[in-house]
Protein backbone atom coordinates (compact mmCIF):
# COMPACT_ATOMS: atom_id res chain seq x y z
CA UNK A 1 0.00 0.00 0.00
CA UNK A 2 1.54 3.31 -1.06
CA UNK A 3 2.33 5.77 1.68
CA UNK A 4 0.62 9.12 1.89
CA UNK A 5 2.79 12.26 1.61
CA UNK A 6 2.42 12.76 5.35
CA UNK A 7 3.60 9.20 6.06
CA UNK A 8 6.53 9.57 3.68
CA UNK A 9 7.52 12.82 5.36
CA UNK A 10 7.28 11.19 8.78
CA UNK A 11 9.57 8.34 7.65
CA UNK A 12 12.04 10.86 6.25
CA UNK A 13 12.09 12.69 9.57
CA UNK A 14 12.71 9.42 11.41
CA UNK A 15 15.09 7.63 9.04
CA UNK A 16 16.39 10.47 6.89
CA UNK A 17 20.02 10.02 7.86
CA UNK A 18 19.93 6.36 6.82
CA UNK A 19 18.20 7.21 3.54
CA UNK A 20 20.92 9.69 2.70
CA UNK A 21 23.61 7.23 3.78
CA UNK A 22 22.15 4.73 1.32
CA UNK A 23 22.33 7.33 -1.44
CA UNK A 24 25.96 8.09 -0.68
CA UNK A 25 26.83 4.39 -0.64
CA UNK A 26 25.11 3.94 -4.00
CA UNK A 27 27.20 6.78 -5.41
CA UNK A 28 30.32 5.06 -4.10
CA UNK A 29 29.57 2.07 -6.32
CA UNK A 30 31.06 4.09 -9.17
CA UNK A 31 34.52 3.51 -7.69
CA UNK A 32 33.78 0.26 -5.85
CA UNK A 33 36.44 -1.73 -7.71
CA UNK A 34 39.00 0.94 -6.95
CA UNK A 35 38.15 0.63 -3.26
CA UNK A 36 38.45 -3.16 -3.41
CA UNK A 37 41.74 -3.03 -5.31
CA UNK A 38 43.13 -0.49 -2.85
CA UNK A 39 41.90 -2.54 0.12
CA UNK A 40 43.78 -5.59 -1.13
CA UNK A 41 46.71 -4.08 -3.01
CA UNK A 42 47.75 -1.53 -0.40
CA UNK A 43 48.27 -3.98 2.48
CA UNK A 44 50.01 -6.46 0.22
CA UNK A 45 52.39 -3.80 -1.09
CA UNK A 46 53.13 -2.28 2.31
CA UNK A 47 53.51 -5.57 4.14
CA UNK A 48 55.82 -6.98 1.48
CA UNK A 49 57.88 -3.78 1.18
CA UNK A 50 57.99 -2.67 4.81
CA UNK A 51 57.22 -5.80 6.76
CA UNK A 52 59.39 -8.18 4.79
CA UNK A 53 61.75 -6.13 2.62
CA UNK A 54 62.73 -3.46 5.16
CA UNK A 55 62.40 -5.86 8.07
CA UNK A 56 65.12 -8.03 6.56
CA UNK A 57 67.48 -5.06 6.93
CA UNK A 58 66.60 -4.46 10.58
CA UNK A 59 69.15 -6.04 12.87
CA UNK A 60 67.70 -8.87 14.94
CA UNK A 61 69.16 -7.29 18.04
CA UNK A 62 66.92 -4.26 17.48
CA UNK A 63 63.77 -6.19 18.35
CA UNK A 64 63.88 -4.76 21.85
CA UNK A 65 63.18 -1.40 20.29
CA UNK A 66 59.93 -2.78 18.82
CA UNK A 67 58.31 -4.22 21.89
CA UNK A 68 60.10 -7.54 21.59
CA UNK A 69 58.33 -8.49 18.34
CA UNK A 70 59.34 -8.57 14.70
CA UNK A 71 59.32 -5.35 12.74
CA UNK A 72 56.48 -6.67 10.60
CA UNK A 73 54.29 -7.18 13.67
CA UNK A 74 55.29 -3.77 15.02
CA UNK A 75 54.27 -1.77 11.94
CA UNK A 76 51.12 -3.73 11.01
CA UNK A 77 48.74 -1.84 13.38
CA UNK A 78 50.15 1.47 12.14
CA UNK A 79 49.57 0.50 8.52
CA UNK A 80 45.98 -0.51 9.25
CA UNK A 81 45.28 2.79 11.02
CA UNK A 82 47.08 4.96 8.47
CA UNK A 83 45.15 3.46 5.56
CA UNK A 84 41.86 4.17 7.33
CA UNK A 85 42.92 7.76 8.07
CA UNK A 86 44.00 8.43 4.49
CA UNK A 87 40.69 7.10 3.20
CA UNK A 88 38.86 9.46 5.55
CA UNK A 89 40.89 12.41 4.27
CA UNK A 90 39.61 11.80 0.75
CA UNK A 91 36.01 10.97 1.64
CA UNK A 92 35.51 13.98 3.90
CA UNK A 93 36.92 16.58 1.51
CA UNK A 94 36.13 16.03 -2.17
CA UNK A 95 32.63 14.50 -1.82
CA UNK A 96 31.65 17.23 0.65
CA UNK A 97 32.77 19.94 -1.76
CA UNK A 98 30.91 18.03 -4.47
CA UNK A 99 27.75 18.15 -2.38
CA UNK A 100 27.96 21.88 -1.77
CA UNK A 101 29.68 23.30 -4.83
CA UNK A 102 30.48 21.12 -7.82
CA UNK A 103 27.31 19.08 -8.30
CA UNK A 104 25.35 20.42 -5.32
CA UNK A 105 24.19 16.94 -4.38
CA UNK A 106 23.11 17.99 -0.92
CA UNK A 107 20.50 20.47 -2.06
CA UNK A 108 18.12 18.00 -3.72
CA UNK A 109 17.64 15.99 -0.51
CA UNK A 110 17.44 19.27 1.40
CA UNK A 111 14.39 20.20 -0.69
CA UNK A 112 12.70 17.16 0.86
CA UNK A 113 11.90 16.87 4.59
CA UNK A 114 15.55 15.92 5.26
CA UNK A 115 17.37 18.44 7.43
CA UNK A 116 21.00 19.53 6.94
CA UNK A 117 21.88 17.68 10.13
CA UNK A 118 20.42 14.46 8.72
CA UNK A 119 22.34 14.94 5.50
CA UNK A 120 25.57 15.41 7.45
CA UNK A 121 24.84 12.34 9.59
CA UNK A 122 24.00 10.29 6.51
CA UNK A 123 27.29 11.21 4.88
CA UNK A 124 29.15 10.31 8.09
CA UNK A 125 27.39 6.94 8.39
CA UNK A 126 28.19 6.07 4.77
CA UNK A 127 31.86 7.00 5.11
CA UNK A 128 32.11 5.09 8.39
CA UNK A 129 30.86 1.93 6.67
CA UNK A 130 33.03 2.60 3.61
CA UNK A 131 36.13 2.76 5.84
CA UNK A 132 35.18 -0.05 8.23
CA UNK A 133 34.88 -2.76 5.58
CA UNK A 134 38.20 -2.11 3.77
CA UNK A 135 39.93 -1.79 7.14
CA UNK A 136 38.59 -5.22 8.09
CA UNK A 137 39.87 -6.61 4.77
CA UNK A 138 43.25 -5.03 5.49
CA UNK A 139 43.33 -6.72 8.88
CA UNK A 140 42.50 -10.12 7.35
CA UNK A 141 45.57 -9.73 5.13
CA UNK A 142 47.60 -8.77 8.20
CA UNK A 143 46.47 -12.04 9.76
CA UNK A 144 47.54 -13.96 6.66
CA UNK A 145 51.01 -12.45 7.12
CA UNK A 146 50.91 -13.60 10.77
CA UNK A 147 51.49 -10.01 11.83
CA UNK A 148 48.89 -9.90 14.61
CA UNK A 149 49.49 -12.67 17.13
CA UNK A 150 46.86 -11.59 19.69
CA UNK A 151 43.17 -12.54 19.29
CA UNK A 152 42.34 -9.04 20.55
CA UNK A 153 43.83 -7.60 17.37
CA UNK A 154 40.44 -7.57 15.68
CA UNK A 155 39.48 -4.62 17.83
CA UNK A 156 42.18 -2.57 16.10
CA UNK A 157 39.83 -2.43 13.11
CA UNK A 158 37.44 -0.40 15.25
CA UNK A 159 40.13 1.83 16.72
CA UNK A 160 41.57 2.48 13.26
CA UNK A 161 38.11 3.44 12.00
CA UNK A 162 37.64 5.64 15.05
CA UNK A 163 40.92 7.42 14.25
CA UNK A 164 39.65 7.96 10.70
CA UNK A 165 36.53 9.61 12.11
CA UNK A 166 38.59 11.64 14.57
CA UNK A 167 40.62 13.08 11.72
CA UNK A 168 37.85 13.18 9.13
CA UNK A 169 34.96 14.79 11.00
CA UNK A 170 36.74 18.08 11.80
CA UNK A 171 37.96 18.01 8.19
CA UNK A 172 34.36 17.59 7.02
CA UNK A 173 33.26 20.53 9.17
CA UNK A 174 36.05 22.69 7.73
CA UNK A 175 35.24 21.67 4.15
CA UNK A 176 31.61 22.69 4.70
CA UNK A 177 32.80 26.28 5.22
CA UNK A 178 34.74 26.47 1.94
CA UNK A 179 33.22 28.30 -1.00
CA UNK A 180 35.83 27.09 -3.52
CA UNK A 181 38.72 24.66 -3.75
CA UNK A 182 41.71 26.90 -4.39
CA UNK A 183 44.27 24.24 -3.60
CA UNK A 184 43.38 23.79 0.06
CA UNK A 185 42.84 20.04 -0.33
CA UNK A 186 46.29 19.55 -1.84
CA UNK A 187 47.78 21.48 1.08
CA UNK A 188 45.95 19.20 3.54
CA UNK A 189 47.21 16.07 1.79
CA UNK A 190 50.81 17.24 1.54
CA UNK A 191 51.32 19.20 4.75
CA UNK A 192 48.95 17.48 7.19
CA UNK A 193 48.19 13.93 6.07
CA UNK A 194 51.70 13.06 4.95
CA UNK A 195 53.49 14.46 8.05
CA UNK A 196 51.03 12.56 10.24
CA UNK A 197 51.87 9.39 8.34
CA UNK A 198 55.61 9.92 8.71
CA UNK A 199 55.83 11.33 12.24
CA UNK A 200 53.20 9.40 14.21
CA UNK A 201 55.34 6.47 15.28
CA UNK A 202 54.31 4.56 12.18
CA UNK A 203 57.67 3.00 11.32
CA UNK A 204 59.50 3.36 14.63
CA UNK A 205 58.65 4.36 18.21
CA UNK A 206 57.75 8.01 18.59
CA UNK A 207 60.45 8.38 21.24
CA UNK A 208 63.10 7.91 18.54
CA UNK A 209 62.06 11.14 16.84
CA UNK A 210 63.81 14.40 17.75
CA UNK A 211 62.01 16.09 20.64
CA UNK A 212 60.90 18.99 18.44
CA UNK A 213 58.96 16.60 16.16
CA UNK A 214 57.37 14.39 18.79
CA UNK A 215 54.50 16.85 19.33
CA UNK A 216 53.16 15.87 15.88
CA UNK A 217 52.56 12.38 17.19
CA UNK A 218 50.99 13.59 20.44
CA UNK A 219 48.22 15.44 18.58
CA UNK A 220 47.92 12.90 15.78
CA UNK A 221 44.89 10.57 15.78
CA UNK A 222 47.10 8.14 13.89
CA UNK A 223 49.59 7.84 16.76
CA UNK A 224 46.86 7.29 19.33
CA UNK A 225 45.18 4.61 17.19
CA UNK A 226 48.52 2.98 16.39
CA UNK A 227 49.44 2.71 20.06
CA UNK A 228 46.07 1.16 20.90
CA UNK A 229 46.42 -1.18 17.92
CA UNK A 230 49.81 -2.36 19.15
CA UNK A 231 48.44 -3.02 22.62
CA UNK A 232 45.63 -5.07 21.09
CA UNK A 233 47.69 -6.83 18.42
CA UNK A 234 50.71 -8.01 20.37
CA UNK A 235 50.45 -6.76 23.93
CA UNK A 236 52.62 -3.68 23.51
CA UNK A 237 53.64 -2.54 26.97
CA UNK A 238 52.30 0.82 28.03
CA UNK A 239 50.53 2.08 31.17
CA UNK A 240 46.79 1.42 31.31
CA UNK A 241 46.13 5.12 31.94
CA UNK A 242 47.86 6.00 28.68
CA UNK A 243 45.66 3.60 26.72
CA UNK A 244 42.63 5.29 28.30
CA UNK A 245 44.02 8.68 27.28
CA UNK A 246 44.35 7.45 23.68
CA UNK A 247 40.72 6.31 23.57
CA UNK A 248 39.33 9.41 25.27
CA UNK A 249 41.32 11.70 22.98
CA UNK A 250 39.96 10.00 19.87
CA UNK A 251 36.37 9.99 21.15
CA UNK A 252 36.41 13.64 22.23
CA UNK A 253 37.84 14.99 18.98
CA UNK A 254 35.44 12.82 16.94
CA UNK A 255 32.47 14.08 18.99
CA UNK A 256 33.53 17.70 18.52
CA UNK A 257 33.92 17.13 14.79
CA UNK A 258 30.49 15.46 14.62
CA UNK A 259 28.82 18.46 16.28
CA UNK A 260 30.70 21.02 14.18
CA UNK A 261 29.96 19.19 10.93
CA UNK A 262 26.22 19.27 11.60
CA UNK A 263 26.37 22.91 12.67
CA UNK A 264 28.27 24.05 9.57
CA UNK A 265 26.05 22.00 7.27
CA UNK A 266 22.99 23.69 8.78
CA UNK A 267 24.57 27.12 8.49
CA UNK A 268 25.63 26.54 4.87
CA UNK A 269 22.30 25.08 3.67
CA UNK A 270 19.90 27.32 5.53
CA UNK A 271 21.30 30.56 4.12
Amino acid sequence: MPLSPEQSAAKAVRFGSWYFAEQVLRQMRVYLWSVIAYSVGSPLAYLFAMGMGLASLVNASAQNQFGGVSYQVFIAPALVASTALMSAAGEFMFPVMDGFKWRRLYFGPHASPLTPEQIAKGHIIAVFLRILLPTAIYYVIVLLFQASPSPWGWFSVLTATLAAMTFGLPLMAWTATLKNDAGQFAVVQRFIVMPLFLFSGTFFPLSQLPWFLQWIGWISPLWHATEIGRVLSFGYQEPAWLTIVHIVYLLVIAAVGWVLAQRFFAKRMNV
